[in-house]
């Protein structure tokens, strides 16, 4: 028996935000959507890289629903004499200098074999900095490290800390307002949609035979994505992302109009792809018919799964989450976002389908 989610969407979403799960370890994620999934009567299966699917049956084409499951994150690289815990950049794409993503001072998590150890994220700082013949006004790699506490690399390796082990900031998440900010809103705003998404329909008679995914390592090239689109053909697909937006000081306006509290986006390019028109289309049909807010976009210096879904042949959309500071400790996001692009996607399967007209996008 299927059962109801207690949380509102939102609840979920900090709940997700607030498990570990840096790309190559997002075990804590996957668990709780296969557990959660289940719950709500969805037939879960599990791919052989982790991809987690969930699956409501229906008469319609089949869609599929897809976001990511890793963070942003670190890898240790080496651990020194004094016990400081250095680090290698756990994904590829957007910014390597460290200044840009604003680590230091913030808490730290490393996911160990064994053991999960806390430490803070540091540099050089304070009165310290003025005896520096070399210091610049950048960040460079090895200027920042964990410190964990110890005193040197014995007591350090003896609490579990290996190379190899992922890193994440772990920030506590915090309401201000109607936004939320904290860690990982990239993705995991996408699989709190999904999943709220799968308890509206599996209430409901679905227009389409709806299927869900959480996906492994898009952080260093959509690689869960991939696997997931050579392994099962879809009719159609919606990827689910946060994005950038230009209503904050720093970004201009002339790049893009998206904004905080405006609604879902309906994105037409990134930098790796054109999304499938006729999807865009249909869902905003929906929006105009429904009177929901929706914005409309192009996502420059971007990237999501859904360009991996295109190239295995699945026609694909990219609906976006307006979110600040980006790959950051505090990304931020607005509750109006997140309702409203669960909205438009719970009407968007109920209303009867038909498969999408022939020919290019």
């Amino acid at each position: 028996m299927a059962r109801a989610i207690a949380n509102d969407v939102i609840e979920t979403m900090i709940e997700l935000m607030e498990l570990p799960g840096p790309t190559g370890q997002e075990e804590p994620v996957l668990a709780w959507c296969r557990k959660t999934w289940a719950e709500l009567g969805a037939e879960v299966s599990v791919s052989r890289v982790g991809n987690v699917t969930a699956r409501i049956r229906g008469q319609g084409p089949k869609l599929l629903v897809q976001g990511h499951a890793d963070e942003i994150g670190y890898v240790v690289k080496s651990i020194d004499e004094r016990g400081f815990v250095f680090l290698a950049d756990g994904q590829a794409g957007g910014s390597r200098a460290l200044h840009h993503r604003h680590p230091v001072g913030q808490p730290a998590l490393i996911l160990a074999r064994s053991a999960i150890v806390p430490g803070i994220f540091a540099t050089v700082t304070g009165h310290i900095i003025g005896t520096r013949a070399d210091e610049g006004p950048l960040l460079a790699l090895n200027d920042l490290f964990v410190d964990v506490g110890t005193s040197c690399k014995l007591e350090t390796v003896a609490l579990g800390v290996h190379p190899g082990a992922g890193v994440i900031w772990n920030p506590p998440t915090r309401r201000i307002g109607q936004r939320v900010i904290g860690k990982a809103i990239d993705d995991r705003v996408a699989l709190a949609i999904m999943t709220h998404l799968l308890a509206a329909v599996s209430q409901s008679n679905p227009a389409y035979d709806l299927s869900v995914a959480a996906t492994v390592q898009e952080e260093i090239g959509l690689i869960g994505a991939t696997a997931l689109g050579n392994e099962v053909t879809y009719d159609l697909a919606i990827a689910i992302d946060n994005g950038p937006i230009a209503d904050y000081p720093g970004v201009d306006r002339r790049e893009m109009q998206v904004e905080l509290g405006a609604g879902p986006t309906l994105v037409y390019k990134d930098s790796w792809t054109h999304y499938d028109r006729r999807i865009i289309n249909r869902l905003l049909d929906t929006a105009i018919a429904n009177d929901f807010d929706v914005q409309q976009a192009l996502f420059p210096s971007f990237g999501s799964d859904g360009a991996a879904l295109i190239r295995a042949g699945i026609p694909t959309a990219l609906l976006g989450i307006a979110t600040r500071y980006t790959h950051s400790p505090f990304e931020m996001a607005d509750e109006r976002d997140v309702r409203g692009a669960l909205d438009l996607l719970a009407l968007f399967v109920t209303t009867p389908a038909t498969p999408l007209e022939p020919g290019p996008s």
